[in-house]
């Protein structure tokens, strides 16, 4: 199957009705979008070089992508080819899942970090970086690990509110792919943030993570709307785009746009077959949402 650039944007309304400027650059109109997917450049185009994929992401229609850890990047290339495909880079990883945040000797270090993190989110043009909590600490009880990762984030938060960078943090899910982290669903993270009580914390709230964890996902939206950051989507079973698992992701998408979501979605997923094949199935999704 052959999907052109303009009939992807048209049919899943990535960002909105979009035209070209003379320099080439995408153009849109907010007041049409109702989807607007970023790619997860860490597992879509594999096999490209890692700036190329954001080219590769342009050229199939989405005008934002996404990536994990900054550090081993070459972060001018990586803003230079944004800025020259008119693509956002939304969000990145400022903070792994080693050393843990749930441990304060790790406090003074997960600051200073954060500031290298905002310094880097600047050079892209970028408004978000996604936190992780930290694996089990030996000898900590869970509320004494969320209670560590609360302290950090509030230590940092004034660094990213002077700085104007969002922190996400990102629960997971222990049944399939993270066993012996310590951040599950979205109840305890939203209870984090909630106690941080920051504008520039927030919640990485990753739908493949709540499904596996929790479920009920356009209930728990509801419950912690306030205190969602940012969205990414991946199917499950497998850990693929949306359309080839379980969940019914034209609801949710009508929910989180009736909530008032009108941010970029991450699609952190592995593409089951192509990336093609990938990215008629987000159109499909977007029409779901639509009806």
């Amino acid at each position: 199957m052959t999907m052109s650039r303009r009939s992807f944007m048209a049919t899943s309304a990535l960002a909105a009705v979009a035209t070209r400027t003379s320099s080439g650059q995408a153009t849109t109109s907010p007041s049409t979008a109702t989807v607007r997917w970023c790619a997860n450049i860490e597992m879509w185009w594999r096999g490209l070089p890692f700036a190329a994929r954001i080219s590769a992401a342009a050229a199939a229609g989405f005008d934002a992508v996404e990536f994990w850890p900054w550090r081993n990047k070459d972060i001018a290339e990586v803003a230079a080819v944004a800025a020259d495909r008119g693509v956002e880079i939304a969000q990145f990883t400022g903070w792994g899942f080693s050393p843990g945040l749930n441990d304060p000797a790790n406090h003074d270090a997960f600051v200073e970090e954060v500031r290298a993190g905002c310094a880097t989110a600047h050079r892209m043009k970028c408004t978000r970086m996604t936190i992780v909590g930290g694996n089990d600490q030996p000898g900590m009880t869970q509320a004494q690990m969320h209670a560590h990762i609360i302290e950090g984030l509030r230590l940092a938060a004034p660094v990213a509110e002077d700085e104007g960078v969002m922190m996400i943090l990102e629960p997971m899910n222990i049944r399939v792919d993270h066993p012996g982290h310590c951040l599950y669903g979205s109840v305890d993270a939203v209870a984090i943030c909630r106690a941080v009580d920051s504008p520039m914390v927030k919640i990485n709230w990753d739908l493949y993570h709540m499904q596996i964890s929790e479920g009920d996902l356009c209930g728990r939206l509801r419950d912690g709307f306030d205190q969602l950051g940012y969205i990414q989507v991946a199917d499950h079973p497998g850990r693929h785009e949306p359309g080839t698992g379980e969940i019914n992701y034209g609801r949710v998408l009508q929910e989180l746009h009736a909530l008032g979501y009108a941010g970029p979605i991450g699609v952190e997923c592995s593409p089951q077959d192509n990336e093609e094949t990938a990215t008629a199935r987000l159109a499909a999704a977007a029409r779901w949402s639509a009806q």
